[in-house]
């Protein structure tokens, strides 16, 4: 592996998609000036919406998503790669797809993936979530060819189920994607700790930038426990021992060069290990 430097975007996305864009799009940039060369941007990095109605009305379809098209222009802009955390794509019927984008320099999407896992959950006190509500989940595990090794990618809730990062890693990920909008309830519990158990268990480099702050439009006394945590700029070691660090306390890029290596990655003994999960997962490249 040659050594590359890889920045994640933390950013407090609203429900307008405009500015969401140009936040991300003006960290992108200071990203590549420090010499990125893999910018990775969190969950719902254009948008962050709440309600079925909501959602369903200002998700747009993957072609005419005017997210995309800016982040692909600035891909081609900025001539390096890019991993779009995910994006609310409208679907055939009714359903939205939280759909995640690798683009090459030059603006070409180099590989998608949907969120597989629904984060349907009771969290007490009145949170609740139903994404299978909304989200149409997906059925494929994906990786792409970067050219440092394979890119495996995920979305947020997906990191509570091992058998899709041990496809991921069978597949010959180098490298996991996992960006984020976790709450504060669940993000406290076990974000920072299944990040490491992931790359413990694969052997992968763990990239996990995420959302950070209290969405602006849901007023705090309406949805007190809502606020999510600052857990972007991750970056942990393939052992789960080190990361990149957290910025906790505002949107930012956080940059780090990848170490080279010429020893084997280091493989768990992931055969015939039991997962409690029967489905299995497809990959694409």
């Amino acid at each position: 592996m040659k050594p590359f430097k890889a920045a994640c975007l933390q950013v407090n996305a609203s429900n307008v998609m405009a500015e969401n864009i140009e936040a991300a799009s003006l960290l992108a940039v200071e990203a590549r000036a420090a010499g990125a060369e893999l910018i990775l941007m969190p969950e719902n990095v254009a948008m962050m919406e709440w309600g079925r109605g909501n959602i369903v009305l200002k998700a747009m379809p993957e072609e005419d998503h005017l997210a995309l098209k800016a982040f692909r222009d600035l891909a081609r802009e900025l001539g390096c790669w890019m991993h779009i955390g995910s994006l609310a794509c409208l679907l055939d019927g009714g359903m939205v797809a939280n759909r995640g984008f690798v683009l090459r320099p030059d603006g070409v999407i180099a590989a998608r993936y949907d969120k597989i896992h629904m984060f349907d959950a009771d969290l007490g006190l009145g949170e609740t979530y139903r994404e299978s509500a909304t989200f149409q989940a997906g059925g494929q595990a994906v990786t792409a060819d970067l050219p440092w090794g394979k890119l495996g990618l995920s979305i947020c809730y997906d990191l509570r189920f091992p058998h899709l990062y041990r496809a991921l890693a069978k597949a010959d990920a180098a490298f996991l994607a996992v960006p984020a909008a976790f709450t504060k309830t669940t993000g406290q519990a076990h974000w920072h700790v299944l990040l490491r158990a992931r790359a413990i268990e694969t052997g992968c480099y763990v990239f996990a930038p995420a959302q950070v702050g209290t969405p602006r439009q849901r007023p705090r006394d309406l949805w007190p426990r809502i606020d999510r945590l600052a857990l972007g700029r991750g970056v942990g070691r393939r052992d789960g021992t080190a990361r990149l660090g957290d910025r906790r306390n505002r949107p930012g890029a956080g940059h780090r060069g990848a170490p080279q290596t010429t020893l084997p990655r280091p493989r768990p003994p992931i055969r015939g290990a039991r997962t409690g999960v029967r489905r299995k997962s497809r990959w694409t490249r």
